[in-house]
C-alpha cells in the first residue's frame, strides 16, 4: 500500500484508469445526484492501488467538478431548490466537523451497521413513496429548520463514514419533504459543491489529495454527469427510485463486506 500523499507514476495506465473511473462516477452523479465517491473510492484502491485515506482526498476533489456540470444540468431542468441547498450546505459543513470529532469517541462497527440499517429502511421506502415530478419544496421556517437538521445529520455522518451527503440527502428530500426525485437530486449536487471544496483544501494541507488524479477523473465525469442527469429526466419516477434503490444496496452490501472483514480481522 502506498503512503498518503505519496506519488503514483503518472503512466498510461494510471491515466486510463482515471478516466475509466471519471466516465462511470460522473454518470451515476447525474443519474442519482450523487457525489460519485461510492464508486471512485473502491476503484481507486482496487485499480492504482490507493491508501484510503487519499482515496477519499481524491474523490472529494474531482467530485467539485462533477457535482457543478450536474447542477447546471439540472437547472437547465428547473430542478434545483438554490436555499434550501445553501442551507443544507451550512449545516453539512458544521456537521462534517462534529463527524470528525466524534470519529474517534463512537465505535465505527456499531455506526455502520446502523448506517446499513438506515439504507435498508430508504430502500424499502423507495418503493412506497414515489415523488410526483410536479412536487416542489415549499420553504418555511418549520421546513428550514428541518432541512438545517438534515444538514447537520448528513454532515456528522459524512465526517464518520466518508460517505457522501448524496445517499442521505436524496432520499430524504423525496421521503421526508416530499419534494419531486429530480429536485432532490439537483440540490443535493448542488449542496455537496461547497462541502467538497471546504473538504479538498482541508485535504491539500494534510497532503491527502492527488490532484493529478483528481483533475483527470473529475474532467472525465464532467462529461458524462450531463447525461446521467439528462437520462434522470426521460426515466419514469418509479424507474428512478428501482434503480437507486439498486445503487443503495450495492453500497449497503460494499459497507456490509467492509465492516465484517474490519471484525474478523
Amino acid at each position: 500500500m502506498t503512503t498518503p500523499g505519496a506519488h503514483h507514476p503518472r503512466t498510461v495506465r494510471f491515466f486510463a484508469a482515471c478516466i475509466g473511473i471519471g466516465l462511470a462516477a460522473g454518470l451515476l452523479s447525474g443519474l442519482f445526484g450523487v457525489g460519485g465517491g461510492t464508486v471512485i473510492v473502491p476503484l481507486l484502491v482496487l485499480l492504482l492501488r490507493f491508501d484510503q485515506r487519499l482515496a477519499a482526498g481524491t474523490s472529494l476533489a474531482a467530485i467539485v467538478p462533477t457535482a457543478a456540470v450536474g447542477v447546471i444540468s439540472y437547472a437547465f431542468a428547473e430542478s434545483v431548490e438554490w436555499i434550501p441547498a445553501l442551507i443544507l450546505a451550512v449545516f453539512a459543513v458544521i456537521g462534517a466537523q462534529i463527524g470528525t470529532w466524534l470519529i474517534h469517541r463512537i465505535s465505527q462497527v456499531v455506526l455502520r451497521w446502523c448506517f446499513i440499517g438506515f439504507l435498508v429502511l430508504v430502500i424499502v421506502m423507495l418503493f412506497v413513496v414515489v415523488p410526483s415530478r410536479d412536487a416542489n419544496l415549499v420553504l418555511t421556517w418549520g421546513t428550514g429548520l428541518a432541512l438545517a437538521a438534515l444538514g447537520v445529520v448528513t454532515g456528522i455522518l459524512s465526517g464518520l463514514l466518508g460517505v457522501g451527503g448524496g445517499v442521505i440527502v436524496v432520499p430524504a428530500l423525496m421521503i421526508l419533504f416530499g419534494t419531486s426525485d429530480l429536485i432532490a437530486k439537483g440540490t443535493s449536487l448542488l449542496m455537496m459543491i461547497p462541502t467538497a471544496i471546504s473538504g479538498t483544501v482541508g485535504n491539500i494541507r494534510r497532503k491527502n489529495v492527488d490532484l493529478v488524479a483528481g483533475a483527470c477523473i473529475g474532467g472525465a465525469a464532467c462529461t458524462t454527469s450531463a447525461l446521467g442527469a439528462w437520462i434522470a429526466t426521460l426515466i419514469d419516477p418509479l424507474v428512478g427510485n428501482v434503480l437507486f434503490a439498486i445503487f443503495l444496496t450495492f453500497i449497503a452490501g460494499q459497507m456490509a463486506l467492509r465492516t465484517i472483514r474490519a471484525q474478523r480481522g
